[in-house]
């Protein structure tokens, strides 16, 4: 289902958008919808990535070291 909006916008950034539009072989309803959708989907994307490196820290990387159990262990040549 699609919804129509009102925007407000300075005439100047109208008929910018507009040759935009005509360059891309597109209308400017398209070129906003298009490039809103792109803008949403790359905010979720980083959202989920976000999330996922942020478990990633949380859990922690084992580096399979294991503290000497005494100094001697550490100091021995």
């Amino acid at each position: 289902m699609k919804t129509n909006i009102t925007l407000k916008l300075d005439a100047e950034l109208v008929r910018e958008a507009r040759i935009l539009a005509a360059a891309e072989g597109t209308s400017v309803s398209r070129l906003l919808a298009d490039r809103l959708e792109a803008l949403i989907r790359q905010k979720k994307a980083y959202d989920v990535a976000r999330r996922r490196e942020i478990a990633r820290l949380r859990r922690g990387l084992d580096l399979g070291w294991t503290p000497p159990k005494s100094r001697d262990e550490l100091h021995e040549r």
